[in-house]
């Protein structure tokens, strides 16, 4: 993994725990290489890196599913004004924030 608990802590200042940053920081440096796939992302970087936290943040408070609602107990309410938003275009959002002007990410994303 190209980011650590100690890296996503220290350096880019981020508030999860260790078991938190373990289980959602594989799927975000996943998805970061998806962003970067066809442009060679340089995986030590520091735009990198800081975008795999970014993603990691986002994927711990959002999921990787639709956002939006609330449950209390058994009752749930779902809020449809959010257009269908999911944790996933929050993450890649919150990414390509890290990655501006760095050409790592593929032609037609971030558009």
């Amino acid at each position: 993994m190209a980011v650590t608990f100690a890296y996503y802590s220290e350096q880019y200042g981020g508030g999860l725990d260790e078991a938190a940053f373990g289980e959602f920081s594989g799927a975000a440096e996943a998805h970061v290489k998806w962003l970067c796939a066809a442009k060679c992302a340089c995986q030590t970087s520091t735009a990198y890196k800081r975008a795999v936290c970014a993603a990691t943040d986002a994927f711990a408070e959002f999921g990787f599913g639709e956002v939006g609602g609330f449950s209390i107990g058994d009752f749930s309410v779902k809020n449809y004004e959010n257009r269908g938003t999911t944790g996933e275009e929050i993450a890649t959002q919150m990414a390509l924030k890290e990655l501006v002007g760095t050409g790592y990410t593929f032609a037609g994303v971030g558009r």
